[in-house]
């Protein structure tokens, strides 16, 4: 049998980092799904990013989206041992927010996305990790989370998002196009 498939999961159900398994229809797996979907559009969008600084930036992201994976994939008798995700995580999103918004303009108004690759690619992450959010808060009124830094990591995560994509734009010298009326 080839080494990247082991059958496991041809009954729709997959395992957790624990003892069991789950429906791959629970709302767990699709909160790793999303997140996964994240981790995989900021690769893209890192591939198309200029600034070493800024790649090292969302590196550091998608690391860190393995760890929050690792936790919400893990039985609840398990998950404090995958625990990685703190108000330190928290406080370097904020951190990172606040360089940028530092060195760019902030549109009050809506913004178009689209001026270029790697911003355009940044608000898709954006809207995936919008959506990240949404499935966990889903599993939370399910099964409470013990870690509510997760919550916080995806929320912080999406306005991170949408910060380096003004960044990108901006040192790409383009105008990020804004709806001045709705």
């Amino acid at each position: 049998m080839s080494s990247i498939y082991t059958k496991n999961g041809d009954t729709g159900e997959t395992g957790l980092l624990g003892e069991g398994r789950t429906s791959k229809a629970n709302i767990r797996i699709e909160v790793l799904g999303t997140v996964d979907e994240v981790s995989a559009n900021l690769g893209v969008a890192r591939s198309f990013i200029q600034s070493e600084e800024i790649k090292d930036v969302v590196l550091h992201i998608q690391k860190d989206l393995y760890n929050l994976m690792a936790e919400i994939g893990a039985t609840p008798e398990n998950a404090s041992l995958f625990r990685k995700i703190n108000a330190s995580s928290v406080d370097w999103l904020e951190e990172q927010i606040q360089k940028v918004i530092s060195i760019t303009d902030t549109p009050k108004e809506f913004i178009i996305p689209g001026e270029i690759q790697s911003s355009a690619l940044m608000s898709v992450a954006r809207t995936v990790v919008r959506r990240a959010e949404r499935r966990l808060v889903e599993l939370n009124a399910i099964e409470p989370l013990e870690n509510h830094f997760l919550l916080a990591y995806l929320n912080r995560l999406s306005s991170l998002c949408f910060a380096l994509e003004l960044l990108e734009n901006h040192l790409a010298g383009k105008k990020t196009r804004a709806i001045k009326n709705l």
